[in-house]
């Protein structure tokens, strides 16, 4: 050991230069290739990365070219079904319309045949009704008596109770007071009422079209209003109530009316 400190003190200057610069030599060497090989594999490392982006962004672009390519498609397949689908239901919605009115319009010529039929059916069974109910009227003097005062409408005869020429819408038939008036024919009591110009007065209808009036009563105690009677039947007595008639002798004022308007009693009334 001693030995060796004495070579090296024995060592020049200038080997000791030498020896130290081969030291750093090799160290430095070591150090570049070490740089440059962890220079080459970052490299490789780097370029490795560039190539996974770039293929990356090929992969990407790819997708969205498919993706735009699968929508277009889609797309173009969704607008064509539905467009196909709008056709159907137009088609079967006009179809459905034309049924419609082509049942609508049967139904309505059957509805108008069967509303004809029913009119038709209708006023058959109404004419037969009518003509089957339709009655032949034979009106009989209420009371039985002279006519000492005529039917005058179109006409004038002179009352000597007004002292003047008047008309005369019925016939008075004279006869004894309190005698039984009778019903001129089947028919309903209209009204019983008491008359201003003709006194107590008694009003028969007759199926809707003849009504018969009997005028100048004393009473109606035989009957009352809505009252059915039939032809003879008893319905008051004669009096002396009327007051345009009161200076006659005791009569009955008998009036026939057909759809509202006076007619001749003698004309319809059987002897």
């Amino acid at each position: 050991m001693a030995r060796n400190n004495k070579r090296m003190k024995e060592m020049s200057i200038s080997d000791k230069v030498i020896l130290y610069s081969g030291i750093g030599v090799v160290v430095l060497a070591v150090i570049v290739i070490a740089l440059f090989l962890y220079s080459k594999k970052l490299s490789d490392e780097v370029k490795d990365g560039t190539m996974s982006f770039e293929e990356m962004a090929n992969i990407a672009n790819n997708t969205t070219a498919n993706t735009e390519s699968a929508s277009t498609q889609i797309g173009k397949s969704v607008e064509e079904f539905q467009n196909e689908i709008n056709s159907t239901n137009s088609t079967t919605n006009s179809n459905t319309v034309n049924t419609a009115n082509t049942v609508n319009t049967n139904n309505t010529t059957e509805s108008s045949n069967t509303s004809n039929t029913t009119n038709s059916v209708a006023t058959t069974n109404a004419e037969n009704k009518k003509t089957e109910t339709k009655k032949e009227w034979a009106f009989v003097k209420p009371v039985e008596g002279e006519i000492v005062r005529e039917y005058a409408k179109d006409n004038l005869i002179y009352s000597e109770t007004l002292q003047e020429w008047t008309t005369h819408t019925g016939i008075d038939i004279k006869t004894d007071k309190t005698t039984v008036v009778k019903a001129a024919e089947d028919g309903t009591v209209k009204s019983i009422k008491n008359d201003p110009r003709y006194g107590l007065t008694i009003v028969i209808e007759h199926d809707g079209q003849y009504q018969t009036i009997y005028s100048n009563l004393l009473t109606s105690e035989f009957v009352v209003e809505g009252e059915k009677v039939e032809k003879g039947q008893s319905i008051g007595t004669v009096g002396n109530t009327a007051v345009f008639e009161i200076a006659d002798e005791p009569h009955l004022h008998f009036e026939i009316w057909k759809d509202s308007l006076p007619i001749d009693p003698t004309t319809l009334i059987q002897n």
